[in-house]
């Protein structure tokens, strides 16, 4: 595929992964969510009883892989193996719901299941039902088959192997796919488990965390040279292009026949470190699938795996998680964004307002705001429409650094900036769910508030405006 001219973000701003198909094969897991609260202690044991109110599940392991390129808008294909059960049932349903083209061979064993437990919005247990099953040879050589087919009618760009070490990407059948793809030029990525990565020889790309490459270098520390140097050991070992080395805080280390590269990490509140290599995976594959440079690809990996760990559970990225990342946006972006969460099932919270000088009481507000939904769009007034409604001596700043220092904000999701003097014809266009505003008003006299589901009155903290700021300004000697 020749290299693209635009950047990934556009390229997948543009739609342009609908185009880009890629096989999975992989240990397909169900990921089961049990939440609830707890305020007593068992009377059996010294243990706290948590009273469940919600019982949830999607796609985890390959099928966690499956859902993040879906979520970029990519054509997936998907092997692997499930029981008969009633697990089974559930991950049929989300492949059929997400049009995740499967082929599913049967387990012996049950479907792979993983239980977390979620109190207080913490992860405090994992069940694991994880009977390792390998898949017979016949069925491998079927599945293999399937791969090959896809690779003759160019439906596939790249090969993922998910393997979690649960049976299905056994020796013969990670080198019989490995080979059928290479031997098309055809990417292969790998998420590699164990100490022996032989299976993987010839692979594009492993992308291995700290432990796992230190599971066939022996102990490695979070340093650059260190991983450099275990990095490219491994790399040779197993005859890889390319080795990805994820590093948690400390961001991505990409080793190559032509040198090593270090990507930092931008900090970030880690809520959830699950299926981030999933994440990473995905979005590495689909970058290279869709004609970008290796770089490019990892860079593009490491922004969306930043994001994925910062939300609970298992969280597949969406093509609006990179497109909407904090950052001003104009009106008819943030129209089309706010269509894509709706159609996503996020619920979208709006809130408006001058913002010129920065305060706790507007960050309290929008943090109150945010925790109402999923996402978070901010209307800002233009500096025209600022001093039309404050007079001729504001804003005192601009609206270019008043839309910069929203967007870099926790709770802001999406800022954009109005030229009215209500936000009203904003309001027209986006129609959130919901309409959050701090202070004394009224909902029935709040403009645009016939074109939401929702208004909220968020209580106002006391002490705090931009007046009362400029007056103390004023006022120092």
């Amino acid at each position: 595929m020749p290299k693209r001219e635009s950047t990934l973000l556009e390229f997948l701003r543009s739609g342009g992964m609908a185009e880009v198909g890629i096989a999975i094969l992989g240990d397909v897991v169900l990921d089961r969510y049990l939440t609830g609260s707890t305020a007593r202690v068992s009377r059996e044991a010294p243990i706290p009883v948590v009273v469940c109110d919600r019982e949830t599940d999607n796609l985890g392991g390959a099928g966690n892989v499956a859902m993040n390129l879906r979520g970029l808008g990519c054509r997936v294909f998907l092997v692997g193996a499930v029981g008969k059960d009633d697990g089974a049932r559930s991950v049929r349903r989300h492949i059929n719901e997400n049009a995740i083209k499967a082929r599913l061979f049967d387990r012996v064993a049950p479907t792979l299941t993983k239980t977390r437990l979620i109190c207080g919005g913490q992860q405090v247990a994992r069940f694991d039902h994880e009977t390792v099953d390998p898949l017979d040879e016949r069925l491998s050589a079927e599945a293999v088959a399937w791969l090959e087919k896809l690779l003759d009618e160019n439906a596939v760009a790249a090969v993922i192997l998910s393997d979690y070490g649960l049976g299905f990407c056994a020796p013969r059948l990670s080198a019989a796919a490995i080979e059928a793809a290479r031997g098309r030029n055809v990417p292969v990525f790998v998420d590699p488990r164990g100490d022996d990565w032989r299976k993987y020889r010839g692979a594009t790309v492993a992308t291995p965390n700290l432990s796992e490459l230190a599971a066939v270098c022996g102990p490695v520390s979070n340093e650059n040279a260190a991983v450099a140097r275990s990095g490219e050991s491994a790399r040779r070992n197993a005859a890889l292009e390319w080795l990805l080395v994820t590093r948690s805080s400390q961001g991505m280390t990409l080793i190559g026949e032509g040198g090593t590269t270090h990507l930092p990490a931008r900090p970030v509140e880690v809520f959830d470190v699950s299926g981030a290599g999933d994440t990473v995976i995905a979005c590495l594959a689909a970058g290279v699938a869709s004609g970008f440079s290796m770089i490019e690809a990892v860079r593009f990996s490491n922004e969306a795996a930043q994001i994925a760990v910062t939300k609970a559970g298992t969280y597949p990225i969406a093509a609006s998680d990179l497109l909407a990342a904090p950052r001003r946006v104009a009106r008819e972006s943030a129209v089309r964004l706010c269509r894509e969460w709706k159609e996503e099932g996020r619920r979208v919270v709006f809130t408006n307002g001058c913002f010129d000088v920065l305060h706790a009481g507007h960050v309290e507000s929008l943090e109150r705001a945010r925790e109402l939904g999923d996402r978070l769009i901010v209307g800002l007034n233009s500096d025209r429409s600022v001093r039309a409604l404050k007079g001729k001596n504001r804003p005192v700043n601009g609206e270019e650094d008043r839309a910069r220092l929203l967007a870099a904000l926790r709770p802001v999701d999406l800022v954009v900036v109005f030229d009215e003097d209500t936000p009203a014809e904003l309001l027209a266009e986006l129609r959130p769910h919901i309409l959050a505003k701090g202070g004394d008003y009224k909902a029935e006299d709040l403009p645009g508030r016939e074109f939401v589901d929702e208004v909220a009155i968020l209580p106002f903290l006391e002490g705090f405006s931009t007046t009362k700021t400029l007056r103390r300004i004023e006022a120092w000697p």
